[in-house]
């Protein structure tokens, strides 16, 4: 299951991920990773969330963004849960970019895949979106 939520700076979207990760920690039997771009979220999540600050990796491309959770999972096959903030700023894309759209369709096949639940937030206006990324809303 991947689940997008996407709107412009000030729409609530970190509230709404704050909340869903604290509450995932409660509900989820396995381990949740948050992976986020700068350490704001240091401070309002559980204890328990394995925080990643992804601007300590040099993520310039999708294809790295796909072997970093890879790899996040095959050290830790327990993770049911990863939560990802501010897509488009972890890996430098404009929302309209076919990347993205491809990028959330491989996301979800490894979900399937690997029984594991993922929240994407996209910062940018929802009419901005492509049917391809509105089939995650």
């Amino acid at each position: 299951m991947v689940r997008v939520i996407m709107g412009v700076k000030g729409t609530g979207k970190t509230k709404q991920m704050i909340e869903l990760i604290n509450s995932a920690v409660h509900s989820e039997n396995g381990s949740v990773v948050c992976i986020e771009r700068g350490p704001k979220l240091t401070y309002d999540i559980h204890y328990k969330i394995r925080l990643v600050e992804a601007s300590h990796y040099d993520m310039k491309d999708f294809a790295f963004l796909k072997g970093f959770i890879s790899g996040l999972y095959a050290g830790n096959y327990d993770t049911t849960y990863m939560f990802i903030d501010s897509l488009t700023k972890i890996v430098p894309a404009d929302p309209g970019d076919p990347a993205v759209e491809d990028f959330l369709d491989w996301l979800n096949k490894f979900s399937d895949k690997n029984d594991i639940k993922f929240t994407v937030t996209i910062s940018a206006d929802a009419s901005l979106a492509t049917d391809g990324i509105k089939k995650y809303f």
